[in-house]
This record gives structure tokens, sequence and C-alpha cells, in this order.
């Protein structure tokens, strides 16, 4: 089992830049692929990045690709979002994601408001 906590959202102006932050309860050193999630009102939860064990593969859905960065620090048992130049469209509430032995786990999420 593990516990995940997300930090880091808030409101910003377009174009600005944001940090998401995803603390895990326990060590991910041995957690494989984490993700985030993102939904916004009135549509269905979508995957925004993930990342291997190692940090050396990454996947971004195609509406974030060059603008976020997915990151991961298995010492410090977290993982990170570095969200620039966003746009009012990213506006949502952002979600960590682990799988363990087959079974989802998510935090409880973080808003993300991004006006123009």
């Amino acid at each position: 089992q593990v516990q995940l906590v997300e930090s880091g959202g808030g409101e910003v102006q377009a174009g600005g830049s944001l940090r998401l932050s995803c603390a895990a309860s326990r060590s991910i050193f041995s957690i494989g692929r984490m993700g985030w999630y993102r939904q916004a009102p009135g549509k269905q939860r979508e995957l925004v990045a993930d990342i291997s064990t190692a940090g050396r593969t990454t996947k971004y859905a195609d509406s974030v690709k060059d603008r976020f960065t997915i990151s991961r620090d298995n010492a410090k048992n977290t993982m990170y979002l570095q969200m620039n130049s966003l746009k009012p469209e990213d506006t949502a509430v952002y979600y960590c994601n682990a799988i363990i032995n087959y079974r989802n786990y998510w935090g409880q999420g973080t808003q993300v408001t991004v006006s123009s």
C-alpha cells in the first residue's frame, strides 16, 4: 500500500509555470511506472504524463508535450510535474497515480487554475 499526497497547485496566468509534487508514504524504489492525470469539470480523467521506475522512460499527452516535464526522485519518495507555458485549457484537478500489485493508488488531487 501507499498514500500519495499532491501539492503545488494554485492559480496562475496563462504563460506561467507551476511545479507539482507527489509525496509517497513509502519508498518508491520498487514502484513501477507512476503518473500524473488530470480531470477538468465535465470531462473524463486523462493521462498527462507517466514515468518508469528509474525515470529513463517518459510518456506525455500530445497536449502537454514540450511544455510539461515529469520526473521522480526515488531517494525522496517524490514525483514531480514541471508545467511551463500554461494555458487556460490546462485548468483541472491534477492527480498522482501509482500501480502496485495491479492496484491503482491515487492522491487526493491538487487544483490548477490558469486564467487568460
